[in-house]
């Protein structure tokens, strides 16, 4: 009985000890081990309970965005003329597409996968709430007004946009301002689940993909001011910020 004691749990650190849902070029501060843990259930809006330093955040019902290029953040001005983006600035798409160990994303038109950030709002009205430094490390999906996205997969009836407090408007997916992050380099990476516990792969339904839950992270530092000895941006050495 001993014996099989001893084997059996030896199967289960060989089990413990696999890659697990570690995303594809992962070379973070800990093992791949750090990406093995047993997967949540999928399209949940609440972060679960058990994720150390995790901001709670209510969970959105499916009701509809609204139409992209109008403003929707509580107390906008809709009559304000939101400055004109470049092509290279501009969200042009939102697909929804399927990535290794994580499942559904949705990715922008360069195949970069969007987050959900928890200190946002949903309900009543959307509210983006990352600003400065945050928002050079969580670049905002945006677009021109009076332009929509190009949608592959995901229902136009769930896209809207928020006013940003420069006049710019942020494409929004069930009402959850959306974004991009610096730290991953290449398309379809996802190193910024569960960054400060509120950053959120987001589904093509706008709830949080917990498919793979790594351990809670920090977020990349943000990029370098011209001339300084900062760290390099989108370093993966993480930072002190709170984003």
């Amino acid at each position: 009985m001993k014996r099989k004691m001893i084997v059996a749990s030896a199967a289960i650190a060989a089990a413990l000890a696999l890659p697990g849902c570690a995303p594809a070029g992962y070379s973070g501060g800990g093992s791949t081990t750090d990406y093995g843990a047993e997967p949540a259930a999928n399209a949940v809006g609440a972060t679960p309970g058990a994720t150390e330093g995790a901001t709670a955040g209510a969970t959105p019902e499916a009701t509809p965005g609204a139409t992209p290029g109008a403003e929707t953040d509580e107390g906008a001005d809709t009559d304000s003329d939101a400055p004109e983006l470049s092509d290279d600035e501009v969200t042009s798409e939102l697909t929804a597409a399927k990535v290794n160990k994580m499942g559904e994303t949705v990715q922008n038109q360069d195949g970069f996968v969007l987050y959900r950030f928890d200190k946002d709002k949903a309900k009543p009205e959307a509210k983006t709430t990352c600003y400065g430094d945050c928002a050079k490390v969580w670049p905002p999906a945006v677009i021109n007004k009076g332009e929509t996205p190009k949608l592959d997969g995901v229902d136009a009836k769930l896209v809207g946009t928020v006013e940003r407090e420069d006049g710019t408007l942020q494409l929004t997916l069930d009402n959850w301002p959306l974004y991009t992050y610096i730290g991953d380099k290449k398309p379809g990476a996802w190193k910024g689940q569960n960054v400060a516990g509120a950053w959120f792969v987001i589904t093509p339904e706008g709830k949080k993909n917990l498919t793979c839950l790594p351990k809670v992270s920090k977020a990349v530092a943000p990029p370098a001011d011209s001339g300084s000895d900062k760290q390099e941006s989108g370093s993966d050495s993480g930072s002190d910020y709170s984003y």
